[in-house]
Order: C-alpha cells, then structure tokens, then sequence
C-alpha cells in the first residue's frame, strides 16, 4: 500500500495543492490506517473499513478523529479507483461517525481590541506583533494565508493585500485603517533587518515566520491579557466574521471575505449571531428570566 499512498500524495502536492500542513494530516491518516488494514489494498471490502472504524471508536479516539481518517480514506479510495489501481471503493457506503458540531470560539468586541492593542513599546518584535494581530482580525485570515504574505502583496495606496490560501487560490481582502497603519509601522522596523527575504513577517533571524510563530504571537498577548481557553489564531478570524454579522454584513461578503468555496462553510456563523442576539436578549428583556 505504501506505492499507492505516495502517488496519492503527490496528486495532492502537485495537482490539488494542499498545504503542507495537511499534506501531513492525510500522510499521518494514511500511514494508520495501513497499519490497521494490512498492506493488500486489493483486497479490502466493506467489512475490512467498517472493521477499522470500530477497533478506533474502541480505542477511545474522538469521533471527529475518527471521521477524519474515514474521510481521508474515502478520499484514497476514490483516487485508486480514477487510477485504475481499484475497480470500487470500499469506503463509500461508510458513513462518519456522529459527531457533535460545537460552535466556533470568538471574541467579544471589547476583548479583540485588547487582544490586538496588547503589543506595546517600540522595536522590531511590537511592531511586528501588533501588525499580525491586527491584520488577523481585520481581515479574518488564516494563520497560513499570514504567514505566506510576502512584502509585494501588500498595495498601501489601496488597503488591499494578495493572498493564497487553500488550494494555492489567490483573492484579494480589504485591510482596515489600523490594521494598514500597523502594517506600515511594522515595515519601518522591517527594513532595518536588511533582510534580502521577500516574506513580510520574518523571524528574529530575518527569515520568514512560520504558521507555529505566528501562533506564538496570538497565544502570548491572548495569556497577557488573561483570555482563557484555548485562543489562537483562528479565533481571532472567527471573531471577525461574527462580528462582521452582528454589524449586519451579508453572509455572501463574509464568504467571499474568508475564501470559503461554499456558502454552507460561512452559514456556521448565523448560529454564532443567534446565540449572540440571545444572550442579549436575555440580558436585556424584562421577562427574559419570569418564568
């Protein structure tokens, strides 16, 4: 099976262009479940996968975990049946395990701007921990679209910057007034590293920032402030589309803002703006708590 696997790979590296990160999830997925299965991939059937799924529901692995790697191999099934390797997949009567669909973390207003205010003092390391901050939650990015930005994709005559984000696919997004002055404060102090490296976030070395540094950045300020639970870097972009909801921006606009291929990826965020009018309500209604 481990032939089959790394075609499978490189047709997700070369032809659908996955992220590096998630070239390593599908590896990971892939690797266990051959282990689990056995290596004659010609010879699996429905009870094979099914048999798979149980041993890791047993082995007291979440249920979205194990969802995942039914997925990925539902996705490996059907790559070897295009390619011939399969005349069928197995997988593909299999449902997912129900799973629970916990809403997205976000920010109130008031802890956002402490979040991104938090950086202070002058120096390369504020400037730039203030610009990242801010630009993640003025324009909902990824912590990858982040870190990939390289200096000729910011226009500062038009506020825009040029991402890539899944799938290689480039959009443009707006970036706000202070995520904008933030950016070009940080590039004063950017230049002063005499860096010959194109990316606009470098490191303490002059070198590119990589997705776990730009995390570091969201975690550090996030514990200065005393923000508790788990906050990162998709939290900041969550708190944008909600609050972008609240303010009562269209949810096309929001999609099209965070580069979702599909308005249902965007719609989660309507749940996030009823719970949201809810707890005002019950916070303000005079007969929100009579019962």
């Amino acid at each position: 099976m481990k032939e089959q696997i790394a075609a499978f790979l490189r047709y997700l590296d070369l032809e659908k262009g996955v992220s590096p990160h998630t070239l390593r999830a599908y590896r990971r997925d892939l690797e266990e479940f051959a282990k689990s299965v056995g290596g004659d991939i010609s010879s699996l059937d429905i009870i094979d996968i099914r048999g798979f799924v149980a041993g890791q529901i047993q082995r007291g692995l979440q249920k979205t975990t194990v969802s995942r790697r039914l997925s990925t191999a539902r996705s490996f099934f059907r790559f070897l049946q295009r390619e011939g390797y399969l005349t069928s997949n197995p997988a593909k009567l299999i449902a997912n395990p129900k799973t629970p669909k916990p809403l997205p973390r976000f920010l109130t207003v008031d802890d956002a701007f402490s979040l991104v205010e938090r950086p202070q003092g002058i120096g390369f390391l504020p400037a730039r921990d203030r610009a990242i901050l801010e630009l993640l939650y003025a324009s909902g990015l990824r912590v990858s679209e982040v870190s990939g930005i390289d200096t000729e994709d910011v226009n500062f005559r038009e506020s825009l910057v040029k991402i890539r984000g899944k799938g290689k696919k480039e959009r443009i997004v707006p970036v706000g007034t202070k995520a904008m002055d933030a950016l070009k404060a940080y590039l004063v102090e950017r230049m002063l590293k005499k860096s010959r490296e194109k990316a606009l976030f470098l490191n303490r070395a002059g070198n590119r920032l990589t997705d776990r540094g730009v995390r570091r950045v969201v975690v550090k300020y996030a514990r200065a402030i005393a923000l508790h639970g788990r906050i990162g870097p998709h939290t900041l972009r969550h708190s944008f589309a909600s609050h972008l909801l609240q303010g009562g921006a269209d949810l096309r606009v929001i999609q099209e803002l965070l580069g979702h291929s599909s308005l249902s990826t965007t719609q989660k965020y309507t749940h996030l703006d009823v719970a949201h009018l809810m707890d005002v309500y019950d916070k303000a209604h005079p007969f929100a708590k009579k019962n």
